[in-house]
């Protein structure tokens, strides 16, 4: 039988951005049916989206804000202070970034790139001593037969380094293979590339469009007198907003007509707003946090707060301690010791809220109490107290009165 051999298709050649004149420049229409929709998507021109922008940063400065403490398991539930990996993630994890600063930029990798990576610098005994950020771009991951994984690190010096998966703490995304994450951006490349179209859109709009607010109109040819009477009137006593709403004398009968918003600017707006609530849904990141939302929330932006924490950064929180927990702490102290970030901070409401909460926790309304007055302090960053009945429960602190005993010897 002949073999039929197709014909390989040459690739279209594609600039690194595009513009078109507005929503229905037929190069735009073209662009999105030839399947070549957005522009190529890099990652620093990715973050100059506001909206990519404003997720990505929203997230990764919650990160680097909540506290990482590293936890004793058991009835107890100490901070486990005198473990290394306490403070090197509590304070400082390396000689040149504090703890915020870290969680921030190993966060900020995983939405951008789907991994992040840090190398591990250990002392004697195994002893974790800093952690060391890496660009994944400078990474190369692989997993041998044996299921184990290398890291192959290329400096910005060209030295290449291969090290082992206990020497590397790795973050990773959403993933096909569980090995390496995939970058969130590069998936959403298309939904990014209308957004960029989009904003050079605009930019053209703004650029070379006409933005005048009306026009004056007369059937006849004006004077060159009426013409500069006219021109000094609108640029002299009519112009800024100091003379917003005075009437304007026509001459030679002159008609005034204001242009009102066309329905092509309106499609342009919907569309600009449409790419902004794709990249939310991207990040998982609500409306309103995105400064977008025209409803004023209120009393609900508690709610808010809690629906932002379950469904956007609890799997975030779970990815870290879990990474965590396998990279920095042996076999024995995995059963012993659990990392755990601390989000009192986004779940924390209204001071009448919180009043009502820390009631309800020392026992006030007949509820069964669960915090000492210490915890409540504590909680709200007040100095503890120097006495030994504000480290007691409230049901250790009660004074119950055993009722009196009936006398039986009344007589009738």
């Amino acid at each position: 039988m002949a073999k039929h051999n197709k014909r390989p298709r040459r690739p279209r050649a594609q600039s690194e951005s595009q513009k078109f004149n507005g929503l229905n420049d037929p190069a735009l229409l073209e662009f999105i049916r030839s399947g070549q929709t957005g522009a190529q998507v890099r990652d620093r021109k990715a973050l100059s989206n506001m909206a990519l922008l404003r997720c990505v940063s929203l997230i990764s400065e919650v990160m680097g804000m909540l506290p990482l403490n590293l936890i004793e398991r058991g009835a107890n539930k100490q901070n486990a202070e005198n473990h290394a990996a306490y403070h090197l993630l509590k304070y400082q994890p390396n000689s040149y970034q504090t703890a915020y600063v870290f969680k921030r930029q190993m966060q900020l990798l995983v939405l951008l790139y789907g991994n992040a990576y840090a190398k591990i610098l250990r002392g004697v005994g195994g002893k974790v001593l800093a952690l060391h950020p890496i660009h994944p771009n400078q990474v190369q991951v692989e997993q041998d037969d044996d299921f184990s994984i290398k890291y192959t690190v290329t400096s910005k010096k060209g030295n290449v380094v291969v090290f082992k998966d206990n020497e590397i703490l790795h973050l990773r995304d959403i993933s096909e293979d569980g090995i390496v994450g995939i970058s969130r951006v590069k998936l959403a490349a298309k939904a990014l590339g209308i957004a960029f179209d989009a904003e050079n859109a605009a930019e053209n709009l703004f650029k070379n469009g006409i933005l005048a607010g009306g026009a004056l109109s007369t059937p006849n040819k004006l004077s060159d007198n009426a013409y500069n009477r006219l021109l000094d009137s609108m640029t002299q006593r009519h112009k800024g907003v100091e003379n917003n709403g005075d009437f304007m004398i026509l001459e030679e009968g002159l008609k005034a007509e204001k242009w009102a918003n066309s329905a092509n600017e309106a499609q342009h707006l919907e569309q600009r707003n449409h790419q902004i609530e794709e990249i939310a849904r991207l990040f998982g990141v609500p409306r309103p946090l995105l400064m977008m939302d025209d409803t004023s929330w209120g009393s609900g932006i508690s709610q808010l707060g809690s629906f932002f924490h379950k469904y956007s950064l609890l799997p975030i929180f779970t990815m870290w301690e879990q990474a965590l927990q396998i990279a920095l702490l042996s076999p024995q102290e995995q059963r012993e010791l659990g990392f755990k970030f601390n989000a009192d901070a986004i779940l924390r409401g209204s001071t009448e809220e919180q009043a009502a909460y820390f009631s309800k926790a020392l026992g006030s309304g007949g509820a069964k109490g669960w915090l000492t007055q210490n915890e409540v302090r504590e909680k709200t960053d007040f100095p503890r107290i120097d006495d030994p009945e504000a480290d007691k429960l409230p049901q250790q602190n009660a004074k119950f009165r055993q009722p009196e005993k009936e006398n039986s010897d009344v007589s009738h």
